[in-house]
């Protein structure tokens, strides 16, 4: 009778136990199926903040003289004066 009595409660914990980390795999995995999905989704502009940036954005604002020279021999400038 005892030992009866041992193995249904050994099955019932066994049985819980088992139900439990079916239900957690089934958790997990539609968290990481929809974080994929988040990862995965087509980007749109302005939704993404980009890291880092200018220390002094100031200094982009007007052009130094070899950064001039740059964009004319880009553009082919020079070769007009030939």
């Amino acid at each position: 009778m005892v030992d009866e009595l041992t193995l249904k409660i050994s099955y019932a914990v066994l049985g819980l136990g088992l139900a439990g980390a079916g239900w957690f795999m089934y958790k997990r995995a539609q968290e990481n199926k929809q974080r994929m999905l988040d990862e995965s989704a087509p980007k749109v502009a302005g939704d993404d903040e980009l890291e880092g940036g200018a220390l002094d954005p100031s200094q982009f604002d007007e052009p130094d003289d070899d950064a001039l020279d740059e964009m004319s021999d880009l553009l082919g400038l020079d070769d007009e004066e030939d």
